[in-house]
């Protein structure tokens, strides 16, 4: 083999939370792991609203000082000005999201095993067989080195070069947040919807310290001029903003994410809710069934496209995917409403048994059993029926993405 070739087993291209997640849960094996991170510090910069459910604390050990806040209450806003407010038991947490991409790589950054790569950029894979070992590995070219690996694992968020190298595209989304001092409350987020940026939401989300909440929004198309629109319905100058921040937000359902020596995660694979463009829920879970995967692979020396894919790509498909084909159902529906059909949904939730469901029920991240009790009730189906008989199109796209 090449000398000076640098050689890892596991490589991962990213080092945002679902890179550093993996790579802590595979510090505790004797694995060389190298991480690509493109950027000269990890978590920045910051491209996340930061509201999370208080599932999080129950699948890793938080500090307190990566919570920001708590809210129990949701203001949901329709175009019209119409108001719903909910309130019930997910109490999300407003999080540091740059102190949370860097509790992990502070707890592996001094293991031997580890080696970070900032300010380097991933520019391609290639695959070669060895002869005399009778297997095939990867050899990896950053902006700066060559490295072979026997697993490379695509973090690299909603533009991955590794996606794209395996043929996997999403949609995307274009979000555009700023920080700023408003006089808003404390305990609520607000969600403002409007068919002109129907593929999300406007959001308003207070860090619960000297009045300071982000506000953004996300859309398919013409973010800019969205944003500047909705900024001007909060009467809220940007001049005045303490910080500027935007992202993308990959756009679909779970496709393919494993192949030959090469699995996805995260923002890659599209661990993304389709209602909220979050996912950290989802890619933190994720990549408890990628570690468990590449230690078997390691085990069984075995990393072919159909060991990853039934060890991790399966087990994501059967959980979290089927959420977020739920996900990305309800938000068909909304993307199709116009003013008058929020103004019916508005005015049935305020006048029905809904909105006490919606409280009970509601979940962040798995929206099937609130979804399961709405079915069951006569006014939400009736709805439903109508809006549908209007839209003969949609069924055409519910069976495309329910037999995906």
């Amino acid at each position: 083999m090449d000398r000076n070739i640098e050689h890892y087993d596991v490589c991962i291209i990213g080092g945002s939370i679902a890179g550093n997640y993996l790579c802590y849960l595979l510090s505790k094996t004797k694995l060389k792991i190298a991480v690509i991170e493109e950027h000269k510090e990890i978590g920045l910069p910051v491209q996340c609203a930061g509201i999370v459910s208080q599932k999080l604390s129950q699948l890793i050990e938080l500090p307190q000082e990566i919570v920001q806040n708590r809210v129990d209450k949701v203001k949901l806003v329709a175009p019209s000005g119409k108001i719903i407010r909910l309130s019930g038991n997910e109490q999300p947490y407003i999080i540091d999201r740059h102190a949370l991409d860097l509790l992990f790589y502070s707890k592996v950054k001094d293991n031997p095993n580890i080696t970070y790569y900032l300010e380097e950029r991933f520019k391609s894979l290639k695959y070669r067989y060895l002869v005399q070992e009778k297997k095939q590995i990867i050899t990896v070219e950053t902006s700066k080195r060559r490295l072979t690996t026997k697993i490379l694992v695509g973090c690299d968020g909603p533009l991955s070069s590794v996606a794209k190298l395996m043929g996997i595209k999403y949609n995307k989304l274009y979000a555009t947040q700023i920080r700023i001092q408003g006089n808003f409350r404390d305990d609520e987020v607000v969600m403002y919807f409007d068919p002109r940026w129907k593929e999300l939401f406007g959001w308003i989300i207070p860090e619960g310290f000297n009045n300071i909440c982000r506000i953004g929004l996300a859309s398919a198309k013409n973010v800019a001029r969205n944003f500047r629109i909705f900024l001007k319905k909060l009467k809220i100058d940007s001049l005045k903003a303490i910080e500027h921040q935007g992202g993308i937000i990959p756009y679909g359902i779970l496709n393919k994410s494993a192949f030959d020596n090469v699995l996805l995660l995260g923002d890659s694979a599209c661990q993304v809710k389709a209602t909220t463009g979050g996912g950290i829920i989802m890619l933190l879970t994720g990549a408890k069934y990628a570690a468990n995967c590449i230690i078997k692979c390691f085990n069984m020396n075995n990393f072919s496209s159909s060991f990853i894919r039934r060890f991790y790509e399966r087990p994501s498909r059967s959980t979290i995917g089927k959420q977020l084909k739920i996900h990305y159902l309800i938000r068909t529906v909304l993307e199709l409403f116009t003013n008058y059909d929020y103004e019916k949904m508005f005015q049935m939730i305020k006048t029905s048994k809904i909105e006490h469901l919606i409280s009970i029920y509601g979940d962040m991240d798995f929206p099937k059993g609130l979804l399961t009790k709405l079915i069951k009730n006569p006014l939400f189906l009736s709805f439903f029926i109508k809006f549908i008989l209007k839209k003969p199109n949609i069924f055409v796209r519910f069976l495309k993405i329910l037999t995906k």
